[in-house]
């Protein structure tokens, strides 16, 4: 069902491509709606509606429907029509329906828990890459009625040499500490626009009919943003790789050189422990392939002063671009994806070398400030060591009794002992929290669709 999805997306998008609306920023809407009738299929209907898609007409899309049916093996087109009031309050909200498509899946019933969740993941992640289009997911099973709309709140143009700008969801999901005074949380993120790496067509691809050029553009988006924060403690959790096609739909299948490629970084260079692909049974809401970093067993200072390391995460979105001037009808361009991702892993394997150095050097780039950051962070704790004790000499060997009791009194503690620990822990924070406004991060009060091609890799 995933891969039917994924093909009626490809043509939805093909065709906002092809009819470009400049201007037209908002009313983009994408319906997935999922639902059971008496027997033991599922049915699927995807609709789109809204300005973006203005234009479009189901009579000269008959070849590109054609080959999308007969892609759909696992899948028929006799489909019951999906409820109205469903498609009504769709519509109203969007505008008359544009392009209408459904299918049923048989003997699917029993999966429907899974499949349910299989989508959403894939959802969320065709969601991040197209970050205009607000989507609507229902799915309806016996009594049961459940709907997840995937809404953007804060959105980053990307602007590239050979394509249109990529729009990208860089909303943060992380909610800042308590202790973090309001509006000067940064809730959006930075993406980082890498080299575009072309890319050799195998053999076995070309064997199948694609041709062209293909390359890649690498882009990274570290999670939340701390750049306001220069002394907070961070820790790396866990690195996503997401590979879309020349749509920007995302690749569902997995890639076993994505999944072997941590034994070919070097780890030392980006100043992590180690990395480890996660396992295919871990939690569902992340799609691609995700990477767990390895953390150092080692005791933390910041963790026993009772403030942990703000845990970040990293994307790196791979986007696929091919070019080829015998390919320009609809349906062709459909097939030509479906080949690269068919093939995907040979296009890897057959520039592994390429593709590992580029993805070292990405990574290198993305993670250098959190280096750099940590080792400010190392003499800033090396200075606070050497205030704290120079401040508890100064105390303890006073010999006015005035100043000792004073200086006890305004700390709060009994001796000098305890004056020590609570100077420590007060002197960290105040580093650690250190405010520094910076005017490309998102404020608390930011409006919900700001835009901006501002940030470079140098300013981050």
């Amino acid at each position: 069902m995933i891969r039917e999805i994924q093909q009626a997306l490809r043509l939805i998008m093909l065709l906002e491509k092809q009819r470009r609306h400049p201007g037209l920023n908002n009313a983009r809407g994408l319906l997935v709606l999922l639902w059971t009738d008496t027997g033991a299929s599922m049915n699927c209907t995807v609709a789109a509606a809204g300005p973006w898609c203005t234009g479009i007409e189901m009579k000269a899309l008959q070849p590109a429907l054609t080959d999308l049916k007969e892609s759909m093996f696992a899948c028929t087109w006799s489909c019951p029509q999906p409820d109205p009031e469903e498609l009504c309050a769709f519509t109203d909200t969007y505008g008359s329906l544009r392009l209408l498509l459904s299918f049923q899946m048989k003997e699917a019933r029993l999966l429907i828990p899974e499949w349910c969740a299989r989508i959403e993941v894939f959802l969320h992640s065709f969601s991040s890459a197209n970050a205009r289009i607000k989507i609507h997911f229902k799915f309806k099973f016996s009594q049961q009625s459940v709907q997840r709309d995937f809404r953007v709140n804060i959105v980053r143009k990307v602007a590239c040499a050979n394509r249109p700008s990529l729009i990208l969801d860089v909303t943060c999901k992380t909610q800042p500490p308590e202790c973090m005074k309001k509006g000067c949380w940064c809730h959006g993120g930075h993406p980082v626009l890498g080299g575009r790496l072309p890319l050799s067509i195998p053999p076995e691809a070309m064997d199948h009919g694609l041709f062209g050029e293909l390359s890649v553009q690498p882009v990274t988006l570290l999670s939340p943003c701390v750049l306001q924060y220069p002394n907070l403690a961070i820790q790396l959790t866990d690195i996503q790789v997401l590979v879309c096609g020349p749509s920007n739909v995302p690749f569902t299948g997995p890639s076993t050189l994505l999944q072997n490629l941590p034994a070919h970084l070097d780890c030392q260079e980006l100043g992590l422990h180690g990395l480890h692909c996660s396992s295919s049974k871990d939690p569902v809401h992340r799609g691609g392939t995700v990477y767990t970093v390895e953390q150092e067993n080692c005791e933390d200072p910041e963790q026993e002063s009772g403030l942990p390391p703000m845990q970040q995460s990293l994307l790196l979105y791979l986007f696929l671009q091919h070019s080829d001037p015998f390919t320009y009808q609809l349906s062709d361009m459909m097939a030509t994806e479906v080949l690269i991702e068919h093939h995907l892993e040979d296009i890897l394997n057959n520039n592994r070398q390429a593709v590992t150095t580029a993805l070292q050097t990405e990574l290198r780039n993305a993670l250098k400030p959190q280096n750099h950051r940590k080792k400010d962070q190392e003499k800033l704790r090396s200075a606070a060591e050497v205030i704290l004790s120079s401040a508890v000499s100064i105390v303890s060997c006073s010999s006015n009794m005035d100043f000792r009791n004073a200086c006890l009194n305004r700390m709060k503690v009994h001796d000098t002992h305890e004056l020590s620990a609570s100077l420590c822990e007060s002197l960290r924070r105040v580093t650690s929290w250190k405010f520094t406004p910076r005017s490309g991060c998102y404020s608390a009060q930011m409006e919900e669709h700001p835009d901006s091609d501002e940030p470079t890799r140098t300013e981050i």
